[in-house]
């Protein structure tokens, strides 16, 4: 087998490997205490800017509205950010860097350009049609593992997709 040949099959082999390990199961982020709720999955935040912003990957979230811990990965399963919150305080490490902010509300408006329904979301997850401020969940396909939540207002509209993991 002539060295390009060679080569061209290293590379293919190298990228279904990418692929693999694309697909694959990362280890799990997270342990939820005793008493504490624990979901995974697929999420999306989108806010209509004048520039429109796009935030997705998969994440682990574990505790309650008033404490908890929110992990986002990429699709390789690597950390991208760690948002712990607890009453009075929020932070979010992201690499090396940490950000703080008094509320888990100023945090995500911080990272996400928009300020997430927490407290409605845990309610949302458990298939509850908790009203938050603004907002509009479609618990509709909670079932499947699928939650959509719109806002509309305040400006600008947002909307925040989840897709649960099978349990």
């Amino acid at each position: 087998m002539s060295l390009q040949r060679r080569q061209i099959c290293l590379a293919i082999a190298g990228a279904g490997l990418l692929v693999l390990a694309g697909c694959s199961t990362a280890a799990r982020q997270l342990e939820a205490a005793p008493g504490q709720s624990y979901w995974s999955g697929r999420m999306s935040v989108q806010v209509q800017h004048s520039t429109p912003q796009n935030t997705s990957g998969s994440f682990e979230l574990s505790g309650n509205r008033d404490a908890g811990e929110l992990v986002l990965l990429n699709p390789l399963g690597n950390i991208v950010a760690r948002v712990q919150w607890s009453p009075g305080q929020a932070s979010a490490q992201q690499g090396t860097q940490t950000r703080q902010a008094s509320s888990l509300d100023e945090l995500t408006q911080d990272l996400l350009g928009t300020s997430l329904p927490i407290a409605a979301l845990f309610d949302w997850l458990q298939g509850k049609p908790t009203v938050a401020a603004g907002w509009q969940a479609d618990l509709d396909g909670r079932s499947e593992g699928r939650i959509l939540a719109r806002r509309t207002d305040p400006l600008p509209e947002a909307s925040l997709r989840i897709v649960l993991d099978a349990t």
